[in-house]
């Protein structure tokens, strides 16, 4: 029964993007059934096949391989943070950034890196059938992350109309950073980490293609190159050194969020706590409720969609909730301990629900980086779609849950 509840959630959330699509009429069906296909394809390989559970396996333990060279260096700067039972999420999790962001950054510099991105974006543009550029856009955000890749893709940008600028917008919704993999790792099975990825991606483009179809010319289906000319006029270790630096950025604003947002969490939470506590007692009930609770009556239906049952429905709806108005870290730091106890379908769902930048503080720096990229006009009319650009990350993230959720039982 689950697993019918599960393929109907899928129906309703592609329901739901075509009920807010700009022009239906354009919708292209047989591009997003050869997407969806290829989902349920992937989906079964890496859940449920063994060849496919082995690679993603492996590659998990690669990362895991190489998180154990980063604390080494963490260690030998910090021997006590590295003991066994001593390390905290910030060393864990956040303190392998300051290799992988560098190491990232190195295969750019040598070019390897953007020839992959090309070559794969350009064999998902033959199967899908989409716009060469969004396809190519995809597998930067896979590696890059959704502000890393506009930047990197500025050239391009500037080039597009707004409604195809309108659909990066809402594909930067559903991205990870590969910088940021590794810390996902440490906290949640590597596995679903590296399945939730490529699955992303692919429903991005679904979604997008659904909520904001686009027709194009062959003549304006174009990719420019990478630009990276800023890399390539630096010497190397003065690149190299500068990438640290950013690597330590992003860890301090990484901690900050996390930290503002768990405070802030907490004393809403308190507020509301006192103000439900108080009123109940007025009208002589016992007991209150606090801000999961609110946020998971949003959710509530769509983790019923997932085929979870009705229990376990109520808490993963909250913790949904809470990765869309805070951030993914927020709640992997309060299940990472206790994830393991989850049923296998409930550990899968939530785990690749988690895998995005899909929340309210993203918005911001998707707008923020397209304001410096492309004209008024065009950021003016991203910024009137905000709503769809948040409905847009919710239903992707809902759609990689539901695809993992139908072979994970």
């Amino acid at each position: 029964m689950f697993l019918l509840i599960n393929i109907l959630g899928l129906i309703v959330f592609l329901a739901i993007a075509v009920l807010f699509s700009r022009n239906r009429k354009d919708i292209q069906w047989t591009s997003i059934g050869i997407l969806v296909i290829l989902n349920i394809v992937l989906a079964w390989f890496f859940i449920y096949f063994p060849w496919g559970k082995a690679v993603v396996q492996g590659l998990a333990n690669g990362i895991a391989w190489m998180i154990d060279s980063a604390h080494a260096g963490t260690g030998f700067a910090f021997a006590s943070w590295v003991e066994p039972g001593a390390m905290d999420m910030a060393v864990s999790a956040l303190f392998p950034i300051l290799l992988v962001v560098p190491l990232f950054d190195i295969l750019m510099y040598l070019n390897i890196l953007p020839k992959l991105i090309g070559m794969i974006g350009w064999v998902l543009a033959k199967i899908t059938r989409q716009p060469k550029f969004e396809s190519f856009f995809g597998i930067e955000m896979m590696f890059l992350g959704n502000t890393e890749a506009l930047a990197v893709s500025s050239e391009q940008l500037k080039r597009m109309n707004e409604t195809r600028v309108l659909t990066i917008a809402m594909m930067s919704m559903s991205s990870v950073s590969g910088a940021i993999v590794g810390a996902y790792v440490s906290m949640v099975p590597g596995d679903l980490v590296l399945t939730a990825i490529p699955l992303n991606i692919i429903n991005a483009i679904i979604i997008s293609a659904i909520l904001n179809p686009v027709t194009l010319e062959d003549k304006e289906d174009i990719i420019y190159s990478i630009q990276n000319s800023e890399i390539e006029k630096q010497p190397f270790f003065s690149f190299l050194g500068d990438s640290v630096l950013n690597a330590g950025k992003l860890i301090l604003i990484i901690i900050a969020f996390v930290i503002s947002f768990v405070a802030l969490s907490d004393l809403i939470d308190r507020l509301i706590n006192a103000a439900t506590g108080i009123i109940a007692t007025w009208i002589g009930l016992k007991g209150s409720f606090g801000l999961d609770q609110i946020l998971g009556v949003f959710m509530y239906p769509f983790a019923l969609l997932l085929g979870l049952p009705w229990g376990e429905a109520w808490i993963v709806a909250q913790q949904m909730a809470k990765k869309i108005v805070t951030n993914e870290f927020v709640v992997m730091g309060e299940i990472k301990d206790v994830l393991d106890s989850y049923s296998p379908h409930r550990r899968a769902v939530l785990t690749t629900f988690l895998i995005s930048f899909a929340n309210f503080s993203t918005i911001g720096m998707i707008v923020g980086t397209l304001k410096g990229i492309v004209d008024t006009k065009t950021s003016d009319f991203v910024s009137k779609y905000v709503p769809m650009m948040l409905l847009a990350g919710i239903l992707v993230s809902l759609m990689t849950a539901g695809f993992v959720g139908l072979f994970a039982w």
